[in-house]
């Protein structure tokens, strides 16, 4: 038996195809534009939906994806819907990603299934800036719901994917989310002062729709949720921060 949803999706394409349109979609750059321009849409779109992972299990990569998902969200308009398995957010860090306590609206769910019909109500709602959300296991139908709810409207869907406790990586199943991340902390940027510079995050775009894979050093979010090109990269030719690309699920 076909699936309906990518057949909802495969007519949508044939449509296009045929009447020689295409959508445009609204995109949220990072404003970096060693990052933006490798991006196929030069930056995140917000009618789509996004997977991120740590690159370890270890706390500091973990928090540095859930803190890059964060600066996403402050750049939106609107409030953030963040539903959680578990009650482990802390909000002042959000807060010094970006992310307001007040524009946040928390939401728990018992498990997976309830967790990802949270999130296709929030981006039914088109009232909100971003949905964003942890889960353990995500089929591929299931994605493509949240991709097609995602579809028309400028809520972006932001799914957390922790790796899990064997180490299997959660980005090696295919998805049909538009772009998949892989998040690591990495080492300040030194300061000529007792204490510790800005942190930084190792980015890794794994899978884009209509683009290659990347990665790339960056400063982590600010109070604004910007990101930045630590200094010593900013004059560097962009041939030596371009990884070979290799292929991905």
């Amino acid at each position: 038996m076909s699936d309906p949803v990518q057949s909802i999706a495969d007519l949508r394409e044939a449509l296009c195809a045929i009447t020689g349109s295409a959508r445009t979609s609204p995109v949220l750059p990072f404003g970096v534009p060693q990052l933006d321009s490798r991006l196929a849409d030069g930056g995140l779109r917000l009618d789509a939906l996004h997977e991120l992972s740590s690159l370890g299990s270890g706390w500091g990569d973990d928090a540095a994806a859930v803190l890059f998902a964060a600066g996403i969200a402050a750049r939106t308009d609107g409030d953030v819907l963040w539903v959680v398995r578990s009650r482990d957010l802390f909000a002042p860090g959000l807060y010094q990603a970006g992310l307001a306590p007040s524009r946040v609206i928390y939401a728990e769910a018992r498990d997976d299934a309830e967790l990802l019909a949270l999130l296709e109500d929030g981006l039914r709602h088109r009232g909100l800036g971003a949905v964003v959300g942890e889960a353990r296991r995500v089929q591929m139908g299931q994605a493509r719901r949240l991709q097609l709810a995602a579809e028309g409207g400028n809520t972006v869907t932001l799914l957390l994917r922790r790796p899990g406790r064997d180490g299997a990586d959660p980005l090696a199943i295919p998805s049909a989310a538009v772009t998949r991340w892989r998040i690591a902390h990495a080492p300040s940027v030194p300061v000529p002062w007792n204490g510790l510079g800005r942190p930084c995050w190792h980015v890794e775009c794994v899978r884009q729709r209509g683009g290659e894979r990347f990665e790339l050093m960056v400063e982590g979010s600010d109070e604004a949720g910007r990101l930045a090109l630590p200094a010593q990269l900013v004059n560097r030719p962009a041939a030596q921060d371009r990884a070979p690309a290799r292929a991905v699920g």
